[in-house]
């Protein structure tokens, strides 16, 4: 059964001009990812992992080259239009977890569903679900700072599935936890994977890297082969 591309990338370069020089964080990068894969994106600091993440997930766009979602050519859209695409089909976890520090578990998890208008009783309902299923049950109440760092990164995974995106980009997500924690983050993500999302991984942690179905090295903006 032929596998269905969900993410392409061709010929992406991304530069920045730093006073007169020009830095390229991603060069000529082609890459296909299907839907369901799970990959891993490794390489030193400087490397370009985290400006492919930005590009592919449309937080930023590339100086040259076409990135396709879902057969979308993102590189062509409004802000507007990628705001709504990063809301409804792609989900982000971060290394820094980004939970607001006033809200507790329940409300970060329902936060991004406030945006695409969901109804408040099944924002309750999907959260608690979210939250339950990830052993978070009896936290639901508690604030960023009452929780371990290992609780905070299944609360931002939550909200990361929030809005059920096709797509979980995570930039360095175990970087702040032990190891035990972040085998558990890591088979989080597996378990992702074989219910259909698509997870791509940004990590210098070839331990957590391991877990992914392929690896990918970047090496000063250019994925090594």
């Amino acid at each position: 059964m032929k596998q269905e591309t969900i993410i392409e990338l061709k010929n992406v370069h991304k530069d920045y001009e730093i006073g007169d020089s020009i830095i390229q964080a991603v060069n000529a990068v082609d890459l296909v990812i299907n839907k369901g894969d799970f990959i891993a994106i490794v390489g030193p600091s400087g490397s370009g992992k985290s400006t492919m993440m930005n590009l592919v997930g449309a937080l930023d766009l590339a100086t040259q080259g076409d990135i396709f979602l879902d057969n979308i050519n993102i590189e062509h859209l409004h802000e507007s239009d990628l705001a709504q695409i990063r809301g409804k089909k792609i989900g982000f976890v971060f290394q820094t977890f980004n939970l607001v520090p006033t809200l507790t578990a329940l409300e970060n998890v329902m936060l991004p569903m406030i945006f695409q208008e969901v109804d408040k009783q099944e924002r309750i309902e999907k959260a608690t679900k979210l939250l339950g299923d990830l052993g978070l049950d009896k936290r639901l109440n508690h604030l960023p700072n009452e929780l371990s760092g290992g609780e905070r990164q299944r609360v931002a995974l939550a909200r990361a599935l929030a809005n059920d995106p096709e797509v979980i980009l995570a930039d360095e997500p175990t970087g702040n936890l032990d190891s035990k924690r972040s085998k558990e983050v890591a088979e989080m993500f597996v378990k992702l994977s074989k219910q259909g999302k698509t997870v791509i991984l940004v990590t210098h942690d070839m331990d957590v890297a391991k877990y992914a179905q392929k690896i990918y090295k970047l090496k000063d903006g250019e994925i090594v082969k």
